[in-house]
């Protein structure tokens, strides 16, 4: 219908056993978190007519809905990004456009083929979505709406992805320029609903975010119509009308720029390129007109003096070349432009004396400066994640890691020139957050130990993201699967503690009375993250971190909450992360798993 890349997508993707783990995992997900939360409304009050059970289906429903937006956003946008990034790992992407293939099959394939990783969980989580239903408080139409404006966003989500990805040569480049995408889309919308810009009414934020719109359908009363005529759906039909259209426009846009952005100017041979080596075939001297011998040096025009390379070549290539494109600046920029908001936020927040007021006890638990860090700080790990991860999947792609086995780079050397080139180039995304947090120091929103706690802990977690998408590229023999791995690790990691937070917030209680509740979240957390990460190179340390983080990690939640507790906080997240970091790292030093092929299975045959 859509093309052959598509129909083979459609063929080829039920076989992999990973398409109906996904679905199961996620459906279980969303149907653990409202088991939980009932576990916790038991525990603190008794239910003992169809008013409580229907105030409990609203607030599941409150909580449920932006989670599966979020998740399934950027699982769409990881899922179109890979999708051509794969092909232009591989240097394939050129016999596509060689082919009888058009523009619209080739664009239309590759978005179809992300979308479907993304649907497959979204269609699995409707019926959990539908059983909410039965709790009352939740109508038929808000759930239709809800799930309406999903698709139109997973829709755009992975336009957006496939886009960039077509546009841009790097699977680095691609993936961090999407998140950034996202994050400002987001953001944009929560500036416009906090009435920020003149202007423009915050009602508008219903139809610029996604994230807004759903949080407006979620409300028991729903909202005026924005429109003086009726337009089917209301504002969710139009909200997510508008993103649909978004996504459409993105991909004619793609659709006419393919052939334009691919090969990319990088690889396109250009006429001085022939006529040098053309010349330089030729012997050092030649004959003037009247045959009169001259000797002639015919030099090439890329040639330079050699440069020195230092005693660790892998380091040395990661901080003196542009191992991952010279675009790779307009991403940092495009980063400290988000950070420099950010900041003008917290500027605001600190001068308004906001921060310093405890008005209200979900404000008292949550000050307003950690909501606005709180997400730049995770964007700041994946972008870093990425990078960590492309540097070993890049170097597979293009059979440079084959090349190892005749060098004398030890294992020591190269896994330390990854890890510090890694962080030598994300090195905005290190140091913004950190600017950050001196400014609220200097501000006096938080005390000097709290600002020296919060600097070693960017420092664990920076190195613990780097470890991680290292480990991931050794273990994982097929890019996509070992990007989706080690940013879907960081990804639900922090997301499932965004969650744990907004319940405990919802439920107020003590530690020993949520921790029963919670155990089932942790122990899936668990086996979730010995799945991604131990399973395949297994080892009695990755075994316990991966079981012991999800814990330690609500403990130290919990610890935050309940207050003049940070040292408690900083020694459990220190020390867990640090002991993780070193479970990845050593197997990682004792051999080179990728370079022997033993971390193939079947599904990546």
């Amino acid at each position: 219908m859509i093309g052959p890349i598509f129909q083979r997508e459609t063929a080829t993707l039920p076989r992999r056993g990973r398409h109906f783990i996904s679905r199961i995992v996620f459906a279980l997900m969303v149907f653990g978190i409202i088991c939980t939360t009932w576990l916790l409304l038991a525990g603190i009050q008794p239910v003992q007519n169809p008013g409580d059970l229907a105030r409990f289906g609203v607030l599941i429903f409150q909580l449920i809905a932006p989670f599966q937006l979020i998740v399934l956003m950027f699982t769409a946008a990881l899922a179109g990004t890979t999708a051509v990034s794969h092909e232009k790992d591989k240097q394939t992407i050129i016999l596509l456009l060689m082919t009888s293939l058009t523009n619209a099959e080739v664009v239309l394939g590759k978005i179809g083929a992300g979308l479907l990783t993304a649907f497959n969980a979204f269609f699995a989580s409707m019926p959990v979505m539908f059983m909410l239903l039965l709790l009352g408080g939740v109508s038929v139409e808000q759930v239709i709406a809800c799930s309406w404006v999903t698709a139109c966003t997973l829709i755009a989500c992975a336009t957006i992805g496939a886009t960039v990805a077509f546009w841009r040569e790097k699977t680095f480049q691609s993936i961090a320029v999407t998140a950034l995408s996202i994050a400002f889309w987001l953001g944009f919308g929560e500036i416009v609903a906090a009435g920020m810009l003149p202007g423009i009414d915050p009602a508008v934020s219903v139809f610029l975010s996604p994230l807004r719109s759903v949080m407006d359908i979620t409300q028991p009363i729903a909202s005026a119509a924005f429109l003086p005529f009726s337009v089917p759906g209301g504002n969710a039909g139009l909200a997510g009308a508008i993103v649909l259209l978004f996504g459409i426009l993105l991909m004619l846009l793609s659709v006419s720029m393919l052939r334009v952005w691919n090969p990319s100017r990088e690889r396109r041979p250009t006429g001085m390129d022939t006529q040098e080596s053309e010349s330089i075939m030729e012997t050092g001297s030649g004959e003037n007109i009247e045959g009169v011998s001259t000797a002639r040096n015919v030099k090439a025009w890329k040639s330079r003096a050699p440069r020195t390379v230092w005693n660790n070549p892998v380091l040395w290539r990661e901080m003196c070349t542009w191992a991952y494109g010279r675009k790779v600046v307009f991403v940092k920029i495009a980063y400290l432009l988000f950070a420099l908001l950010v900041g003008v936020g917290l500027y605001q927040t600190i001068q308004s004396g906001i921060a310093f007021e405890t008005t209200t006890y979900q404000e008292s638990l949550v000050p307003p400066t950690v909501s606005l860090l709180a997400p730049f700080f995770v964007l700041s790990l994946i972008i870093i994640n990425a990078l960590a991860v492309n540097s070993i999947t890049n170097e597979r792609d293009g059979g440079a890691l084959d090349l190892l086995l005749v060098t004398e780079v030890t294992p020591a050397s190269f896994l330390l020139g990854k890890i510090c080139g890694v962080l030598y180039v994300t090195k905005e995304m290190v140091l913004a957050p950190m600017v950050l947090c001196f400014f609220l120091w200097w501000s006096q929103a938080i005390h000097g130990e709290n600002f020296v706690f919060t600097l070693i802990c960017l420092l664990v977690m920076d190195v613990f993201v780097t470890m991680l998408g290292i480990h991931c590229g050794m273990i994982y023999s097929q890019s996509r699967v070992a990007i989706g791995t080690s940013l879907g690790t960081v990804f639900f990691l922090f997301l499932g503690i965004a969650v744990c937070m907004l319940i405990m917030l919802m439920f107020r209680g003590s530690f020993g009375r949520q921790l029963a509740p919670f155990l089932f979240i942790i122990l899936g957390g668990g086996t979730g993250l010995y799945l991604a990460l131990g399973s395949r190179n297994p080892s009695p340390a990755i075994t316990l971190s991966s079981f012991c983080l999800p814990f330690l990690t609500f403990f130290a939640i919990t610890s935050f909450l309940l207050r003049d507790q940070e040292l408690s906080v900083f020694s459990v997240v220190s020390v867990s992360y640090a002991f993780a970091t070193a479970a990845m790292m050593i197997p990682a030093l004792s051999e080179f798993d990728f370079a022997f092929g033993r971390s193939k299975t079947v599904d990546e045959e």
